[in-house]
């Protein structure tokens, strides 16, 4: 009888041990994290449209808008950045994605910024959903903060599927691009 004691307590507590390695191992679906990054898509878009007034009329007429928050990069010789973002079709989060982006060459220093990409196109919002890592090329036109302004008024954007805008750059490294950005849906 002592046995079967020492047995089922050792089972209890390997059985409690296994469900709290398996809880641990959550993929964050319904928790918080999602919730957060939202708000900082928000954040985000409110200020593109405070700061840079032009761009309101972009974003109603884009099919789809992916918001990255921050991206934070760092480099000596070998640098990297990383950042995390939502997916916007009429406003309304559709999708988490996450951006990668490696660099070899002469850099040292780090930086933080924010990006905006502007999908103008339902064809190139459908290429990248359906992307299992889409990758931004140099077929994206690049909107530059002094444009913000104006960029409802230029026609050449009407024309192009892809429109980048860096802003809100911080840090030692001279300029950002998202050309060779890496981007991946993600749960958060």
């Amino acid at each position: 009888m002592m046995v079967d004691r020492v047995v089922s307590r050792r089972g209890l507590v390997l059985g409690g041990g296994a469900l709290l390695g398996l809880a641990a191992c959550g993929n964050g679906v319904g928790g918080s994290r999602g919730l957060q990054l939202d708000a900082r898509v928000d954040a985000t878009r409110d200020y593109l449209r405070q700061r840079y007034p032009g761009t309101a009329d972009l974003m109603s007429r884009a099919s789809g808008i992916l918001y990255m928050p921050l991206m934070t990069e760092a480099g000596l010789g070998i640098g990297g950045a990383y950042g995390q973002g939502a997916l916007r079709i009429n406003d309304v989060t559709v999708d988490f994605y996450s951006a990668t982006q490696a660099s070899f060459g002469l850099q040292i220093g780090a930086q933080q910024y924010a990006h905006a990409l502007f999908f103008m196109t339902p064809e190139a919002l459908a290429q990248f959903r359906s992307s299992p890592g889409w990758v931004a090329g140099a077929d994206a036109k690049y909107a530059t903060p002094q444009d913000g302004g104006s960029l409802g008024a230029d026609t050449t954007t009407t024309m192009t599927p892809v429109i980048a805008m860096v802003f809100g750059q911080a840090g030692l490294i001279a300029g950002a691009t998202v050309e060779g950005t890496k981007y991946t849906r993600i749960i958060p």
